[in-house]
């Protein structure tokens, strides 16, 4: 009996919810009249749903006739653009009703804005447009990037509203962090190197995660000058230094090997008849693992320095290694002996060491992911 009860009252509590019963208790009118516009939807007859219609679009316009009502008389420099918010809110209710019958039907009178609503936007664009002035006027890029948020918000409610594409251009680019990234070339007298290739990945990749919708470029110096940029903001400075090969390494390991498996052997029993019995034998082997390794370690120097006052913000090195490595090997016996690792390496054979500029590549790869986390870390602020 207990949980037919609960049952009961579970469902009857379902259906609250999905009638908008208790959104509108709680003065969440959208979610309201959403939910028993929806209810009706399926179920015209729905009583809940009905009452949520009637008594709740009544308390909803009330509601927000007052808010806008206080937007208005209040001294909100965006009054108008909380008014438009509101009357957008009030359009929304009535275009939920309006288009279930069912609702409908309960409701005498829809409250929508139309003519009232192109002068409120316009309003609205022009307070956003002010807004976007006055921050521009106080200078710094905080406040440029504000603006250009303002002067968007002018744009989508008018496009081209008097020279409001001209300011969203002159905000972003106030706002807009510029950093060139200088790669200094890789001094090696030991070997011929380049690290064109590490550099290009790298401003690549930072202009991937910096893409031109956001508060950061980064430009090489070739680009900085061809785009006319004399006076960037900071200077991101890479050098690598110390790199340094080690001497080929050789070694030999020789490991004895023996394994006992089980095995299906035919037994005769008789003239005319076999059976198979299980036994065990031992397997012996000799196994000679030849190990050739070449390593490589070197550093990167990244320094970050504002370009006006050629303060250091940021010097830090990067560390990286990598240890080239060959096994091949001899073997005697019986292979059974032998595990995969094993036949893995008896299927190699010896080979020269990679070249420097390949150990160079190698050795930069963990490098690049370091630094690139760490470039984004820091930038990210600005963005």
């Amino acid at each position: 009996m207990k949980k037919w009860i609960y049952l009961i009252v579970l469902t009857s509590f379902a259906m609250a919810c999905s009638s908008g019963q208790r959104a509108l208790e709680k003065g969440d009118y959208i979610s309201a009249i959403e939910k028993a516009a929806s209810r009706l939807s399926n179920d015209s007859d729905n009583k809940k749903a009905k009452r949520v219609i009637k008594e709740g679009y009544p308390l909803a316009i009330q509601y927000y006739q007052e808010e806008i009502d206080m937007a208005l008389s209040g001294n909100d420099p965006l009054k108008w653009s909380n008014t438009l918010d509101v009357m957008y809110r009030v359009n929304h209710l009535s275009e939920e009703i309006r288009r279930i019958p069912a609702a409908r039907k309960l409701v005498s009178s829809l409250k929508i804005y139309t003519s009232e609503l192109e002068d409120v936007k316009k309003r609205a664009a022009e307070e956003h447009y002010q807004s976007g002035l006055q921050l521009l006027e106080r200078g710094s890029r905080e406040d440029a990037r504000e603006a250009y948020f303002q002067f968007r918000q002018v744009d989508d409610l008018i496009p081209s509203y008097k020279n409001v594409v001209s300011k969203i251009d002159e905000a972003k680019e106030l706002a807009t962090l510029n950093v060139i990234l200088e790669t200094i070339p890789l001094p090696s007298r030991r070997y011929q190197l380049s690290s064109e290739f590490f550099y290009e990945q790298l401003i690549n990749r930072m202009k991937q995660r910096f893409p031109n919708s956001g508060f950061v470029s980064f430009y090489t110096p070739d680009e900085a000058e061809d785009s006319g940029l004399k006076y960037p903001d900071m200077v991101v400075r890479m050098e690598f230094y110390d790199f340094f090969i080690g001497k080929p390494l050789h070694f030999e390991n020789v490991e004895k090997l023996s394994r006992v498996v089980e095995r299906n052997v035919e037994v005769k029993v008789s003239r005319d008849s076999t059976r198979i019995e299980k036994r065990q034998e031992r397997l012996n082997g000799k196994i000679k693992i030849i190990t050739d390794e070449v390593s490589s370690q070197g550093v990167l120097n990244v320094r970050i320095e504002e370009f006006q006052t050629q303060r250091t913000i940021l010097d830090e090195q990067v560390p990286g290694e990598f240890v080239w490595r060959n096994q091949y090997g001899i073997f005697v016996g019986d292979e059974g002996v032998l595990t995969d690792q094993q036949i893995y390496i008896l299927n190699n054979r010896a080979v020269p060491p990679p070249a420097p500029q390949d150990l160079f590549v190698e050795f930069t790869q963990p490098i690049f992911e370091q630094l690139t986390s760490r470039l984004t870390n820091y930038f990210k602020k600005y963005n």
